[in-house]
C-alpha cells in the first residue's frame, strides 16, 4: 500500500504529523508492505530565500494578532512536538523560501535517502533555525544527509526538478488540499493535518482493508482468465 504525503519543510505540523504516522506504522502488521512517497507543497511560494523576519512576527502580521498571541501559539506547538521527541525553537525560525529545498528532496528520492534528507532539513530549520532557502545552508544540510555535494550544487545552479515540484503542487490542488500535512493512504483515504497516532492507526487499517476488498462489476457470462482454471 502506498502512502502519499504532501508537506513543507517549514511546516511545524508536517514534522509532527510525520512522527505520528511513523509511530502508527510501528504497530501496523503490514508495515513491510507500505511505501511512503513524499510530495512537495509550498506554504508561501513568495517568501524570500533569506529574511530577517521571524515566523511569529510573520504570523502576527498575517493573521492580525498580537506578537504575544503568536508566540503563545508557537509555545503550545513546541510542547506538542517535545512530547514525541522533537526539538522546536519556533520563536526564532526565519521566514524563508522552500522551493529549492523541495527540488533537493526530489533529488534525494531519485539518488539518495529522501527520509534522511527531509529529517535533516526539518532539524536544520526547527531546531537550528537555519534558513533553508539559502543555497549554502542547503548544500551543507543535504551533504550531511548523504547527498553528493557536486550533484546538490548542480541542481541548485539550474532548474532541475522544478517541474516535479510544480506537478506535486498541482496534484495537491486536484485533491482539494489547502494545507499540509496531507496524507493519501492507498489512493482511497485522505487524512489532513497532524492527527493523533490513534487516528493514523485507524486510517491505516481502514485503507488496508479497502484496498484489499475493492468492489468489482462483473457480468455473469463475462469472459475471464482465472488462476484455477486458466482461460
Amino acid at each position: 500500500m502506498k502512502i502519499d504525503i504532501w508537506s513543507d519543510v517549514v511546516c511545524p505540523f508536517c514534522w509532527l504529523g510525520k512522527r505520528h504516522l511513523e509511530r502508527a506504522l510501528e504497530t501496523f502488521p503490514h508495515r513491510d508492505e507500505v511505501e511512503v512517497v513524499w510530495h512537495s507543497f509550498q506554504l508561501d511560494p513568495t517568501a524570500p530565500a533569506v529574511s530577517d523576519e521571524t515566523t511569529p512576527r510573520m504570523l502576527a502580521r498575517k493573521y492580525g494578532i498580537s506578537l504575544e498571541q503568536a508566540q503563545a501559539n508557537q509555545e503550545r506547538l513546541e510542547q506538542q512536538a517535545a512530547a514525541v521527541g522533537l526539538e522546536y525553537h519556533l520563536a526564532t525560525t526565519p521566514v524563508t523560501n522552500t522551493f529549492d529545498a523541495h527540488r533537493l528532496l526530489h533529488l534525494a528520492a531519485a539518488e539518495g535517502d529522501v527520509d534522511r534528507v527531509m529529517e535533516r532539513f526539518y532539524r536544520g530549520y526547527f531546531t537550528e533555525n537555519l534558513a533553508v532557502g539559502d543555497h549554502g545552508v542547503l548544500v551543507r544540510l543535504a551533504t550531511e544527509a548523504g547527498l553528493d555535494g557536486s550533484r546538490v550544487r548542480e541542481v541548485l545552479a539550474g532548474d532541475e526538478f522544478a517541474d516535479a515540484v510544480h506537478a506535486d503542487e498541482q496534484q495537491a490542488r486536484a485533491y482539494g488540499a489547502r494545507g499540509v500535512p496531507f496524507f493519501v493512504l492507498g489512493g482511497v483515504l485522505g487524512v489532513s493535518g497532524a492527527q493523533p497516532v490513534e487516528v493514523f492507526e485507524q486510517a491505516l487499517r481502514q485503507a488496508w482493508e479497502t484496498t484489499r476488498s475493492l468492489p468489482t462489476v462483473q457480468e455473469e457470462d463475462a469472459a475471464t482468465c482465472s488462476t484455477a482454471g486458466g482461460c
